[in-house]
């Protein structure tokens, strides 16, 4: 395996395990124990909805099914200078409609000056599904043409730096400053062609990629028997997602004052925004942690999770240690805000936003 390096990002050690003892759990096993710690702070705190007023302004706190062009509307005058370029439509919900839909999609990039390559992703939506890069107005038809009717989707400059990180925020109300408490660093796994392997073959012989094979086949199926040229790269995933395929490493190492400063002035404009996560993009690491020249592309609240922890190093209490950490202040500052006069989503609809959320999921277009 190669990594899609910047000169922006840390060289990356591949030497040793190529993964953790746990990272190959299924994702039940891996978060019962999480499960159980949230079920014992719901009945130590006397809500199992408390979690949603941990980020009282947005939906749900962000814990699921919330609408993400609403959550990056929120964000205050320094985090849209941050922000790649973004335009959102609703998918006409009459059958064959899609050219319509095209056009609306063309015109409201033009008017955003926003042009391809793009990125489309869901509005509504978690872990990358249906996320994929559109090269051409031919690939946004077709794109939109498989998106559920009625449903609405976000089309976003594609950044072109591939540096990216997750930078976990949180600050508890009425303190003077937030800090920032997870930072992962991300990297896009590539195999290279040797002129007589297929695709499949090329996957299957590296250590890592051949260990989670069925990820990557699974989106490249059609392919999977291609002969990759001499030297020819070819990227396994695009999003920064772990459960895609990504390569998380943890980066808590290079977190600096400045960074978090950076961050905190970003947070503190979006109202009543305590705790969550800044996906970001960047050409030079050296910039981030001076916080500089950094790009947003979304942002996440409650939902969101320390992702480090998917560094092959961490061990198995490490991860839980920094689950059950992070699930204790979220709930200490949900706690605080209901005390402030704030009322948690009812159970019902937090349901009910999760059954819309996965039943969405379901009918994306496959994931790039």
């Amino acid at each position: 395996m190669s990594l899609a390096l910047d000169s922006g990002m840390p060289p990356l050690d591949l030497a040793g395990p190529p993964f953790s003892t746990f990272e190959r759990w299924p994702p039940w096993l891996f978060y019962l124990p999480v499960a159980l710690y949230w079920t014992w702070l719901a009945v130590r705190h006397g809500s199992p909805t408390l979690p949603t007023l941990v980020n009282p302004a947005l939906e749900a706190g962000g814990l699921c099914g919330e609408s993400k062009t609403a959550s990056l509307l929120q964000l205050g005058l320094e985090g849209r200078r941050r922000l790649a370029p973004f335009t959102s439509m609703a998918r006409s919900s009459q059958e064959g409609a899609w050219r319509q839909d095209l056009e609306r999609a063309l015109a409201a990039l033009a008017e955003r000056q926003i042009g391809f390559p793009i990125v489309a992703k869901p509005d509504i939506s978690c872990k990358g599904t249906g996320v994929r890069v559109i090269a051409d107005s031919g690939q946004l038809g077709d794109y939109l043409a498989n998106f559920p009717l009625g449903e609405s989707v976000i089309l976003q400059k594609l950044v072109e730096e591939q540096g990216e990180a997750g930078v976990f925020y949180v600050r508890k109300p009425g303190e003077a400053g937030g800090r920032i408490v997870s930072l992962t660093l991300k990297y896009f796994p590539t195999v290279v062609g040797d002129g007589r392997s297929t695709l499949e073959e090329l996957i299957r012989a590296d250590r890592r990629a051949g260990g989670i094979a069925g990820i990557y086949l699974k989106r490249h199926g059609r392919q999977r028997h291609r002969v990759l040229a001499p030297g020819e790269t070819f990227r396994l995933v695009f999003t920064g997602n772990h459960c895609k395929g990504a390569l998380f490493r943890n980066g808590n190492g290079f977190v600096t004052r400045a960074m978090e400063e950076s961050f905190d002035a970003i947070a503190r404009e979006i109202p009543e925004f305590y705790f969550g996560r800044f996906d970001v993009r960047f050409a030079s690491l050296a910039a981030l942690q001076q916080g500089e020249e950094f790009t947003i592309i979304e942002f996440n609240g409650a939902g969101s999770e320390a992702t480090h922890i998917w560094d092959r190093a961490t061990t198995l209490v490490e991860a839980y240690r920094t689950l059950f950490r992070h699930a204790d202040l979220m709930f200490e500052i949900a706690g605080t805000n209901r005390a402030r006069g704030f009322r948690p989503t009812a159970a019902v609809k937090l349901v009910g936003l999760y059954l819309n959320q996965q039943r969405l999921m379901r009918a994306y277009p496959s994931t790039e």
